[in-house]
């Protein structure tokens, strides 16, 4: 049966969107998940789904850690949005599984049986759920799910590597693109800068760190919430000096950055809980660079911020794609035994940094 919508589609998803009409679909309130697809699209039967860190910490918050609650939040998130899109941090995260269909006229490169993650967010995501999620507690941040998901031109997926396991892929590919950025501004900072993470012990924060060494980072400063985060990250070799502080008191993580050897030429901040704006500015030296990756983020407050304080400082947003962006993260986790063994100690782990 051919299950494809007969009418032309938008590559860029509009023509999915319900409401409000004429808005891209991340900004749109509801998305149609229907599962007849477009000329250019895609339809994935989803196996798992991977929560963004600041949506999943939010959830588990306002539901004092009742999984069922959690569970039951999700479901009736995605049953009114027609996607994942928490409507409080704003965020979603991603997903894996495997293409069911693809439209004759998709550019994605992709073939029904390939199993895939996708690199674009559930926030412009169609997605439906047919399973309840029974199989999930609540009490993850990766979600084993039965549904379908649909993809446009401009989407983003991967096929999944055969030499690693689903749920260390998932998480990798989910933050893939902090170390590709990270790499990018430490290369572009000159020569041999001095490198600070906040949350440093977490995904994206392991992940940056190595990338920042490999593009030539002079000195690595790991800034962690707790003495139990530090030991990790020692454990991991990634940074050449670990600090305690948290992110969230600016004048703590100034002190700590400084005494570790800064301030920074580039902070990176990787921490997905809100107010570290400040903090990460004050850290930074004057022409120097601050990378946010964290949904939690204020740009409000970063902007404002930095010009009260007179910080000359670039401030980029982390948007999550730079090309090759995927394979180069997971050439990390496959090449750095550090990285893979605070990837291992997080997996079933949340609320994570």
């Amino acid at each position: 049966m051919d299950h494809r919508i007969i009418s032309a589609s938008s590559p860029l998803g509009l023509h999915r969107v319900v409401d409000p009409p004429g808005v891209l679909p991340q900004a749109a309130r509801r998305l149609d998940p229907d599962p007849r697809i477009g000329p250019d699209e895609v339809r994935v039967r989803v196996e798992r789904l991977n929560l963004d860190a600041a949506s999943y910490r939010q959830l588990h918050e306002r539901h004092g850690g009742d999984g069922a609650a959690i569970r039951a939040a999700v479901l009736e998130i995605v049953a009114e949005r027609g996607k994942m899109h928490n409507p409080v941090t704003g965020s979603g995260g991603m997903l894996v599984g495997t293409v069911e269909e693809v439209g004759p006229d998709s550019p994605l490169g992709l073939a029904p049986g390939d199993r895939v993650a996708t690199l674009v967010s559930l926030t412009c995501t169609p997605l439906a759920i047919t399973d309840g999620l029974a199989r999930w507690d609540g009490l993850d941040e990766q979600v084993p799910a039965d549904g379908h998901a649909i993809l446009f031109a401009r989407s983003i997926a991967a096929v999944l590597p055969g030499d690693l396991p689903t749920p260390l892929a998932l998480a990798v590919l989910d933050v893939c693109g902090a170390p590709a950025l990270t790499g990018r501004v430490v290369r572009a900072a000159g020569a041999a800068p001095v490198v600070a993470v906040l949350g440093a012990a977490g995904k994206s924060g392991s992940l940056s760190l190595a990338a920042a060494r490999r593009a030539g980072a002079r000195t690595l400063i790991g800034l962690v919430r707790d003495d139990r985060e530090a030991g990790l990250l020692a454990a991991a070799g990634l940074a050449d000096r670990v600090t305690v502080a948290d992110a969230r008191d600016p004048v703590a993580v100034e002190a700590a950055v400084r005494a570790a050897g800064g301030p920074a030429d580039v902070t990176v901040v990787c921490v997905d809980v809100p107010g570290c704006e400040h903090g990460a500015i004050l850290a930074t030296a004057q022409g120097g660079t601050v990378v946010f990756f964290s949904m939690a983020t204020s740009f409000t407050a970063a902007a404002l911020g930095a010009e009260a304080l007179a910080a000359d400082v670039t401030m980029l947003i982390g948007n999550g794609y730079v090309p090759g962006h995927a394979e180069a993260a997971l050439d990390l986790v496959r090449s750095s035994a550090g990285v893979r063994d605070l990837f291992t100690a997080r997996l079933g782990h949340s609320p994570q940094e």
